[in-house]
This record gives structure tokens, C-alpha cells and sequence, in this order.
């Protein structure tokens, strides 16, 4: 049970300013933009719409804004909006195959059909604090891309169906390295479902399916996603992968509108994608082969995306015949404990008064001191509930 707050009215009022006052910050410098976040801390801006569930770089950066840099607090504010908004209708399935790539790569081969490009990437810098950044940046970048202009403006500006012009990105319609060799890398499965799970609209059931496991990884937390997945590839779990193709950009969307009855493009957004290849042996069925891991995120998060495929792997466990002895092969583990928002609803509600619980907790405590100091003094009693039995009468919490 969760003590309701009663009184303090004035206080949480004076609460409510002085974070004000902590998120301006020294007013002699200038207030930081909602379009300087947007633009210039992009990446969790990205963050924040993938795990919020709602692809709006605006209101992404006003919660990043809002919540003083803290990404899970962000994160919470724009799943919080997204449950206010009027639900009209599912998109068609978007095409990774047919994305406009800034960056696409294969660690599986040098030469790969459409070539390499290694586009804006973080991989091979010295990680040096650049001095530099310290001032204002004046290197000449217009030859690169637009202008410099936003790219989500102008994806917002363009015909949705038609991903915008850019210098910098490339038109890839297939997969390269490995996946080009069918004969030893298991095909892609159809579900065999007509209907997608929404898990915002009706909860995971166990054991999950493939639709419901990819949905709640690209909603989950990326550090605790990478978190499993890093224990997978030490050994708890077998599962160390090659990244077939890991790609970046832009794919159109597109609905059905019902009093059109027609697809009509509505906009472009920027995903990540991550096909990864792991090899398995097998029962004698099928001979030995590589299996494929996948993660689609929103917004350029290769971290995100590549802990994601590695997981969906992992959590294949079943369907492949394999023995799940890891938390990251245990679907109910991991999909119950991915999501921020819920597990720092339940751990920051421990802030809330617990002054009830707590004098009940102290009373039970009193109890078994009284009954500790009997028994030592007469060994032949029998001991009272221990703390499992007490920890299980106060989890109504």
C-alpha cells in the first residue's frame, strides 16, 4: 500500500520553484533552446523518442529540457504525453530494405554488395576531450549535408513517401555479407500471424511471442538491455554474434487512410537497424547453420539496436530447442524488467511516506526481539516467522 500525501501544500509549491530555479540555472547565461537540444544533443533526443515510444524530436528535447538532462525522467514525460493522444489508426509496416542509408555497415565482409559507408560514427575517434568545443564551433560543414539545415524539419517538410535528398546518404534496397548466403543462414520466419501484438494496448503474456519480445526490447532500457547482452556474450548464455548489417536512415511511412481508401505517405523517420547472425548447431533436422537476431530502434542508436538483435537471439532460446538457463534467455525476465519507466516507478516510490508500513514493520520487529530474547532464554521454544515470512506479509506494498 502507498501512503496518500496529506498537507504540505506550500511545501511541494516551494519544491515545484526551487527545481525551476535549478533547471534555469545561472540566469546570466543565455536559456538553453528546445531546438539547441533537438539539434545539437541529438543522440538523446533519439534516445528518448525510441524509448518513449513517440517519434516527436520537438517534445523530445522539451523533456530532455524539462528533466534537467535526466534521459528516464524524459523518457517518462513523453510516454506520459503519448497516453493523452488520439489513436486513429496503424501505419503500414515500414521497409528497412528500402531505407536511404547514412551509415550502413557489415563486419562479416570487406567487399559487400552496395558497398560500406561508414557515415557519422564515434567508433574510430580517440576519445580526447576536443578543447576546441569549448568555444563556438566555426568549421565549415554546409559542404556535407543541406546546408546544415535540420534534418527533421525537412523530413517533416518533404512528401513523407519520398525520403529527402541528401548529400551524405545512399540508396541500399538489399543486405549484404552473410545474409546475401541463404544456403547457410536460417530463412526469415513468417509468424504466421495476421495480427501484430500492440503491448500498448494489451499486456505481454507468457511465454511471449516474436512480436511482443521485439516491441518491449525497443521500448527497454538500452543500459539495461546492454547489460544482458553483454552477460550472454561473457558466457552466460553462448550467444556471441556477427553483425551482418547495422544501418542508419531514413524510411518513409505510410497509412491507409479509410475515407481514401488509398495509402498516402505521411512522413519520413530515422531508424536503426541491426540484423546479426549466430551460429547454432542443430538436432540432425536441419544441418548447422547461422540464425539471425534482429533490432529496429528509432533514431541513429546503434548501442540500442545491436543490444536488441543480440537479446531477440538470446531469446530464442525455446523456439531453436535450446535449454534456457540465463536471465538473458528468460523471456519473463527480461521483458519484465526492461522498461525504465516501470522500474523507476516502483524504485522512486520507495521516496513516498511509508510511515504506516514502517510502524507496522517496527511492531513485527518488536515481536520477534521479544521472542528472540524468550528462546535464549528457554532453548526449547520454537522460533517465530522468519524474514521471508515477514517480507511476504508487507509486499502489498
Amino acid at each position: 500500500m502507498i501512503t496518500s500525501i496529506k498537507g504540505g501544500e506550500a511545501a511541494i509549491a516551494a519544491s515545484h520553484r526551487l527545481l525551476a530555479k535549478r533547471r534555469r540555472g545561472n540566469p546570466t547565461i543565455a536559456d538553453l533552446g528546445v531546438d539547441q537540444i533537438r539539434e545539437q544533443l541529438s543522440l538523446a533526443v533519439e534516445r528518448v523518442m525510441s524509448e518513449g515510444s513517440l517519434y516527436d524530436p520537438d517534445l523530445a528535447a522539451l523533456a530532455i529540457k524539462q528533466s534537467e538532462g535526466d534521459l528516464i525522467e524524459a523518457i517518462y514525460l513523453l510516454r506520459a504525453f503519448r497516453t493523452t493522444l488520439t489513436r486513429f489508426g496503424y501505419a503500414e509496416p515500414v521497409d528497412p530494405a528500402a531505407m536511404v542509408v547514412r551509415r550502413r555497415i557489415a563486419t562479416t565482409h570487406k567487399d559487400v554488395p552496395g558497398g560500406q559507408l561508414l557515415g557519422p560514427t564515434y567508433d574510430y575517434t580517440h576519445r580526447i576531450l576536443d578543447i576546441a568545443l569549448l568555444r563556438a564551433s566555426s568549421e565549415d560543414l554546409t559542404d556535407l549535408a543541406g546546408d546544415g539545415e535540420s534534418r527533421y524539419e525537412k523530413e517533416t517538410e518533404d512528401d513523407a513517401a519520398e525520403p529527402g535528398p541528401d548529400s551524405a546518404a545512399h540508396a541500399l534496397t538489399k543486405d549484404c555479407g552473410v545474409l546475401a548466403l541463404a544456403d547457410i543462414v536460417e530463412d526469415v520466419r513468417p509468424d504466421g500471424q495476421s495480427k501484430v501484438a500492440d503491448i500498448t494496448r494489451d499486456p505481454v503474456v507468457f511465454p511471449s511471442t516474436r512480436d511482443q519480445r521485439l516491441q518491449s526490447l525497443a521500448r527497454g532500457d538500452e543500459g539495461f538491455l546492454m547489460g544482458l547482452c553483454y552477460s550472454t556474450m561473457r558466457g552466460y548464455g553462448r550467444n556471441h554474434p556477427f553483425v551482418a548489417e547495422l544501418r542508419s536512415g531514413d524510411v518513409g511511412v505510410v497509412l491507409t487512410i479509410p475515407e481514401l481508401n488509398m495509402p498516402v505517405g505521411i512522413g519520413t523517420i530515422c531508424l536503426t537497424e541491426c540484423q546479426t547472425v549466430h551460429l547454432t548447431t542443430s538436432d540432425g533436422a536441419v544441418p548447422p547453420r547461422y540464425t539471425r537476431g534482429y533490432g529496429l530502434v528509432f533514431g541513429h542508436s546503434e548501442r540500442k539496436a545491436l543490444s536488441m538483435a543480440i537479446l531477440d537471439r538470446s531469446l530464442r532460446s525455446a523456439e531453436l530447442g535450446e535449454t534456457a538457463t540465463y536471465p538473458g534467455q528468460d523471456d519473463e525476465f527480461v521483458l519484465s524488467h526492461c522498461d525504465s519507466v516501470a522500474a523507476s516507478g516502483l524504485v522512486q516510490h520507495l521516496k513516498l511516506p511509508h510511515y504506516v508500513d514502517f510502524q507496522a514493520e517496527m511492531q513485527l520487529l518488536g515481536q520477534m526481539r521479544a521472542d528472540y530474547a524468550e528462546r535464549h532464554a528457554n532453548p526449547s521454544l520454537k522460533p517465530t516467522p522468519g524474514p521471508d515470512m515477514i517480507t511476504e506479509a508487507l509486499s502489498g506494498d
